[in-house]
């Protein structure tokens, strides 16, 4: 048995740069390095996706001289590889003292002291940051292939994904950039969803696919030219079948990742008008040769075309609901489904994916909890879903505030009164960068 000590150095970045070299030749001077490489599951749970999957980020740190081995960290904490390694010492920068990884470092602490394991922070070096260059990097490694690409590898790596709305390139900074430091864990929007109302209405336009697809194509450039993370677009009804194949070279084209289209017929109706209005199904047999045409006209494997189900929107059974998947599955090649209510206890939703999944247990479903929004994420996911829409927040948000500001300045007969409650101009030019 050796008695040759052991350091241990956790690595999430797969932007290596002489921070990390640094750290590690500080591990190597205590003893053989352990590289423990966190997963691209692990990344998604807290970041975003790394830019290069495990696999070749693996093989750039075991060309390291200092390296003896790398080892998986399939979760933020060390305790799992730190109970199965047990090294002398665990080698870390002097910057998780405070914010996320603040617990994870109390954690490591904790563990090293029940064997007698030390903790080293070497200073953290100034200058430079992994998660800086990779905001840079992102736009210009954001091609169309690869940005298509995003969605299918979210699936794969996440227990779901988490969508909003983005309607122009305004919403769309805000998507990308927002987050919530939560429970170890950096929350953020991994997807948008161009709606088809949201469109429409900041035109000022019904929604009764009344903006075409020329318009509909300028709002998705607009977001692309200032955003990197995967779109899924509303596409109503996909129009017919003869346009719909263009619809999806055009989409597959430009990067998008998917089309979500509902299988009704006739001049469209919002389908959180129910039963209130005439909602009028397509044949199920017919909705599927356009989904069939669909893909058959794609030429990467990346581009998703999900069939959403309106039956429940109807008022027809769960049992035409899984009746009209498993044709649009088999017969169109859908690449998953989205099961649609405005039944506000969620039963019915229950009530299908439980049956569904039995069938079907690795189809993507797609949830827009609009009226059920009781339920968390977490719970939607537990009952099956994998990608969770807000469909229509930020315009339902952007509405009343700007009613209320320009109602406000007619009441006073002026703007005095509501610079409180506004941005000023420095900060509302501070939101678009300099740089793209």
């Amino acid at each position: 048995m050796s008695n040759q000590k052991t350091a241990y150095v956790a690595i999430a970045s797969d932007i290596i740069h002489h921070g990390h070299i640094k750290v590690i030749e500080a591990a190597a001077k205590h003893g053989e390095v352990t590289v423990g490489l966190l997963t691209d599951e692990a990344i998604a749970t807290y970041k975003r996706m790394p830019i290069l999957d495990y696999e070749t980020r693996k093989k750039v740190f075991e060309n390291f001289k200092q390296v003896k081995e790398v080892v998986k960290q399939e979760e933020l904490s060390y305790a799992k590889n730190l109970k199965a390694l047990k090294p002398n010492y665990v080698i870390h920068g002097d910057d998780w003292a405070t914010g996320i990884q603040s617990q994870v470092r109390a954690e490591v602490i904790d563990i090293l002291a029940s064997y007698g394991g030390k903790l080293i922070e070497i200073p953290y070096t100034k200058g430079v940051s992994g998660s800086e260059i990779d905001e840079r990097l992102r736009p210009i490694l954001n091609t169309p292939d690869i940005r298509r690409a995003k969605l299918k590898k979210m699936l794969k790596l996440k227990p779901y994904v988490r969508a909003v709305e983005a309607s122009n390139g305004l919403s769309g900074l805000i998507v990308e950039h927002v987050k919530v430091e939560k429970e170890l864990q950096v929350k953020e929007y991994d997807a948008m969803w161009v709606s088809s109302l949201c469109d429409s209405t900041f035109k000022g336009k019904p929604d009764i696919e009344l903006v075409d697809l020329t318009s509909r194509i300028n709002t998705i450039n607009e977001i692309m030219e200032v955003t990197t993370k995967p779109i899924i677009l509303d596409g109503d009804t996909g129009g017919k079948i003869e346009h719909f194949v263009y619809t999806v070279k055009t989409l597959e084209r430009l990067g998008v990742s998917a089309i979500i289209i509902e299988d009704k017929t006739g001049l469209k109706q919002n389908s959180l008008f129910g039963t209130d209005a005439v909602q009028v199904l397509d044949d199920p047999h017919e909705f599927a040769k356009k989904i069939n045409a669909g893909k058959q006209s794609q030429i990467t494997r990346d581009f998703m075309i999900i069939a959403r189900l309106e039956s429940l929107i109807a008022g027809r059974s769960i049992e035409d609901a899984l009746c009209r998947a498993k044709i649009y599955i088999e017969e169109g090649g859908a690449d998953g489904i989205m099961i649609h209510s405005r039944e506000k206890d969620g039963s019915e939703i229950k009530g299908f994916l439980d049956r569904f999944r039995e069938s079907y247990p690795e189809i993507p479903v797609v949830l827009v909890p609009t009226s059920y929004n009781h339920f968390t994420e977490e719970e939607l996911c537990d009952m099956g879903a994998n990608i969770i829409i807000h469909a229509n927040h930020l315009l339902r948000s952007a509405y009343p505030a700007m009613l209320k500001t320009a109602t406000k300045i007619l009441e006073c007969g002026r703007s005095k009164e509501v610079d409180d409650e506004i941005m000023s101009i420095k900060e509302v030019l501070a939101l678009i960068p300099e740089e793209l």
